[in-house]
Order: C-alpha cells, then structure tokens, then sequence
C-alpha cells in the first residue's frame, strides 16, 4: 500500500504540468444509479465505454451530489456552491423547473466554469440537457439561458425530458391533478347531488342559476385540466440549437445519436484550440426512450436499453479523442445528476428507475441512494489509471478543479463550496479537503457530514428524514418524488447518526449506548451546520411561485405568428440511424 501511495506521488508530481489547458470533457447522466455502471459493480447492464474511463482513470466510490434533484444540483455543478447561495432551491413542493415560460433560473450574477474557461480562450458547448431556465421578463431576453451563461453554443433540452413529452407514456401531474382537479370536482359533484335531493324532498328550493353555476364550474375545471394535458408537450417539451426553436414538440427518433453527431462536429471543430464540452444527457430521466438498433437489447427493459445507449455515445466521444490524437490532453468526467429514480413505476407496474446499489433511498432524498452518484476522471499521462478514491467528494468540486486548470483565478467575491480535486486525484494529499458537507433537500437543511481529520469515520446526522410510503418501501410511492417540509418528513431530536464509513446502508442509526461520543459527534455537526448557515446571503427565490408559474408572454413558438407551435427543422437528422 505505501508502495502504490509513493508511486501515485511520483506519477502526480512528475506529470501535473504535462499539459496546460487541457480539453474538458464533461458527461452527465440524468437519473442514473450507482449501482447502474459495471465499474460499480453491476453484472447485467453493459457499460465497457464508461467502465473504460473507470479503468484508465480515477474511481471515486463517495462521489456526492450537491442535491438530490435536477435543477438544484445542476445549478451547484456549474457554479461550484449549494444551490441555496443563487436561490436555485425552492421552499415549496415543487423544486425543479416545469415549463419552457416559467421567469426563474440560474441568475445572471452567478459565474459558470463555462464563464471562466471561456475567457480563457476555450470554445465551449452545453449539448443535452439544461434545465435551470430560459428568459426573465421577454421570450427574447434569455438571461437565464445557455449562451448568457458561457457557452458559445446550445443544442439541447431547455427544460427537461418528463413522460408527458412522449405520447402514451403518461404524466408526472398525477398528484397535482388529483388535488387541484378531481377532488374540487367531487366536492361540486357532491354538492350538486345532495341539493338536488334536498329540492326533491322539498327541503330546499335550488335556484336554477345555481345548479347550472355549479355545472359551470365543474365543465370549466374539465376544459383547463384538458387544455393543460393537450398543450404540455408542444410548448415544453421543445429542442434548441443556440436561441432557435428547431422542434417543437421535440421527436425522440434517434435523438442521443443526433446528440452525440452534435458533440463529435464540436470536437472536430475545435481540434487546434482549448474546448469545453458539457454533454448533458437526456438518458435515463423518463420518458425512457432509445435508438431502434438498442431497443430489446438489454437485460432491463427499455431503462437497460437506454443506459445502453448512453454507453455507446460516450464510446463515440472516447473513439473521436483517440482519432484525433486528443486523448491524451483530455480530461474526461463522467457522473450523473443525482441517483436513480426508484419511485419511477408506470400504471402497469412496470419499474423505470434504476439501481442504487447498496445504497438506501433515491432522487429527491438525501439517503445515499438519492445523491452518491458515479465520479470517474480520466486524463492519460496525469491521472493514474485504475485508482480508487473512497473520499467524500462533491460535483461542486468539478468547478474549482477545471477552473484551476485552465489557467482562472477562482472568483473571490462569493463562497465557493467545491474543492480542488487535483491534489488529491494525484496522490499529492490522502483524504479529502471537505472535512463537513451539507446536503438539503429544496431549501431545507436536511443533513451534514462529517470526515474527522483524525478518523477514518465519516458520520451523517440528519434532521429529518422523508416519510417513505409504503413504510417498508425504499420511496415516496405513489408521490412521484419525496417532498422536503412539513407532514411528508419526521424530525429527529436528537439528530438521527450514522457511522458512512461502517454502515453505508444507513440501516443502524446510533445512540449514545451504541457510541461512546454520540452528544460530542452532534455538537460538533451542530456548530458546522450554525457556522455554514451564517455564511449564506439572502437572495431571490428563483423557484418560488411567481418564478414557476407559467408565463404566457414567455413561451417559445417557432412560429413567428404563434398561430401553430408545431416545427421540425431536424427532419433530416431526426432519420438517420447510426452504425453499430
């Protein structure tokens, strides 16, 4: 073991200035599990290309996520802070972005690593997923958008992929539906019936104008919930390339290989000069989808197929590196936004979520299924192949590392959360530079960990924890996602403790009979939490109500009438398969 840890040292320090300013290859899961990957320990799913980057690289196997939800976490990754700091953490139930026309987003004060490595002179593309808003106060302004935030070129999802984008494959408003519709329609249906009956009776005279107010109501309640349902994809579910609206409602026909075209013509393009690329994949969030030459390939149904999928567009973008002799000044980063979607279930029963692994719960929870994500680097001649790292580490980290790299100075008017990577991906230092992180759910503080510099413990406390439902399941079933106040969650006084580093399942939580230091262990986690908490700033709620909502001066059309927001300038990409 000192021989391996003398060896990295040598290998760090001999090879760290090999390459100054290197191409970053960013790739990024959406939904994915960490028990999904074979370098992870999965058996049945195929993945040789992101195992390939596993083996040549660096294996982070406490790789955290900054939130266990789409927009928060991915607002953290570009800027290297917790969401809370640019009010990309909602307050309410709902903590992501659902419509293309809705006013919040990553606020135009925020600086991106894209920002940063742009003025260094790196070309710069976000292809795939954004998810953290589009315009302010005019469908043309795009402050929140892509381009304003540092990347010179967009080709993706404003928004997110959600199953209400893919006819037939349902909607993820059940719960909003059956609250805000079918149950104001039982109360007028109830009311209706038992005045009529009192008014048969002869008990009570119903004014006409009143029953036919009634029914009213109930045909107008009716008519929205079917305007919204009919209208949700084609104005939300819509493909960008830079400000452009090119199809609206987005196909899915071969849409990863029409990704993956647009990610190797960037690399080619850019062959001479620094680039960054963010490919931000659609895979696995639902609507499941894949190319036909996937489909029934795999061993998991259409989620295996599609995580399938994933694995050849990487190999795509790893074969492009080795033809164009660019392997070798690459970094390659591959993680996922947060972990696999287990409450994902169709009305048939039908499971579209992923695996965890070992790990208890899933997305939207900060048990460690819900934000241990797959952390794998490779750099060739700087990185030693084959290492694994069991450190906390956080995709905040990403930020300072590939700043750092490009030659940027780190902002210093603003907390910066992540840590440089470097050091310890070379060996140069052993344990990891966040002695506590913070892990909330929305905007709530829901628990901190703990690496003691003179222990190899990592304890957890939370204080509170989701009410899964039903109670012996690993989720928040039939809810879509675990909420993060109120009724839906237990609080914990004393905080509930757990040893990482010895009960990585979560299923023992400790006592102060089962741990000799339990008050101390807490007092010291409480004071982090009083002493991180004083260092936030109050902002603007960029997921509040009035951010959410959606906003008909804002919506996107192709059409410049808006007469019919219905377009496929993609027709001729959209049909081309891809060779096997």
């Amino acid at each position: 073991m000192k021989m391996l840890l003398l060896l990295m040292l040598f290998y760090g320090s001999v090879n760290s200035d090999a390459v100054s300013k290197p191409n970053i290859i960013i790739a990024m899961a959406d939904d994915l599990g960490i028990g999904d990957p074979g370098c992870y320990g999965n058996t049945t799913l195929r993945t040789p290309n992101i195992d390939r980057i596993a083996k040549g690289g660096v294996k982070f196997t406490q790789h955290l996520a900054a939130s266990p939800l789409c927009t928060p976490s991915r607002a953290a990754f570009l800027t290297g802070r917790y969401p809370i700091r640019s009010g990309m953490a909602s307050r309410s139930k709902v903590g992501v972005f659902l419509f293309s026309a809705s006013s919040g987003g990553l606020p135009t004060n925020e600086i991106t690593f894209a920002k940063l490595l742009k003025n260094q002179g790196y070309s710069t593309a976000l292809i795939g997923k954004w998810h953290l808003g589009i315009n302010c106060n005019s469908r043309d302004d795009f402050c929140h958008h892509p381009l304003n935030h540092g990347f010179d070129h967009f080709y993706g999802l404003p928004v997110t992929n959600l199953r209400d984008c893919k006819p037939g494959s349902g909607t993820v408003f059940t719960t909003a539906i059956h609250m805000f519709v079918f149950i104001p329609l039982q109360i007028v249906g109830i009311a209706l019936v038992t005045l009529e009956a009192l008014n048969c009776l002869g008990l009570f005279r119903l004014p006409h104008w009143v029953f036919f107010s009634c029914l009213l109501l109930a045909a107008t309640i009716i008519g929205l919930l079917a305007c919204f349902l009919h209208f949700f994809r084609p104005l939300n579910c819509i493909l960008m390339r830079n400000h452009e609206v090119v199809q609206q409602p987005m196909s899915y026909d071969n849409l990863t290989q029409r990704l993956t075209r647009e990610a190797l013509k960037f690399i080619n393009r850019n062959t001479g000069t620094p680039f960054l690329l963010f490919l931000s994949y659609i895979h696995v969030h639902t609507a499941l989808f894949s190319s036909k030459e996937f489909v029934g390939k795999s061993k998991h149904g259409i989620y295996g197929d599609a995580v399938e999928e994933m694995d050849w567009s990487i190999g795509q973008i790893l074969k492009a590196l080795d033809k164009k002799k660019l392997t070798n000044k690459t970094l390659v980063y591959f993680t996922s936004d947060q972990g696999a979607h287990i409450e994902e279930v169709t009305d048939k029963g039908d499971i579209h979520g992923g695996s965890n692994g070992i790990y208890k719960g899933g997305k939207a929870n900060n048990w460690e299924g819900g934000i241990r994500v797959p952390g794998l680097l490779r750099w060739p001649g700087v990185l030693q192949p084959g290492t694994v790292i069991d450190e906390p580490t956080s995709n905040m980290d990403l930020f300072p590392t590939i700043v750092k790299l490009a030659g940027a100075a780190l902002p210093e008017d603003r907390v910066i959360d992540g840590r440089d990577l470097m050091p310890l991906l070379q060996g140069k230092i052993l344990q990891s530079e966040h002695e506590f992180l913070f892990h909330y759910c929305n905007a709530y503080l829901n628990a901190v960990r703990w690496h003691p510099r003179n222990s190899t413990s990592i304890w957890k406390a939370f204080f509170f924890t989701p009410k899964f439902k039903p109670d012996d399941s690993n989720g928040c079933f039939p809810t879509h996602v675990c909420f993060c106040n109120g009724h839906y969650v237990t609080r914990h006084n004393p905080p509930l403790l757990f040893d990482i580093s010895k009960d990585p399942k979560e299923r023992h939580p400790l006592t102060s009979k089962t741990e000799n230091h339990f008050h101390e262990i807490l007092r010291v986690m409480q004071e982090a939490a009083d002493n991180h908490t004083k260092t936030l700033s109050a902002v603007p709620n960029q997921l509040s109500w009035g951010n959410l909502l959606w906003k008909p001066w804002l919506q996107l059309c192709c059409s410049s009438s808006y007469l019919s927001c219905h377009c496929d300038r993609e027709a001729k990409g959209r049909g081309k398969g891809v060779r096997l």
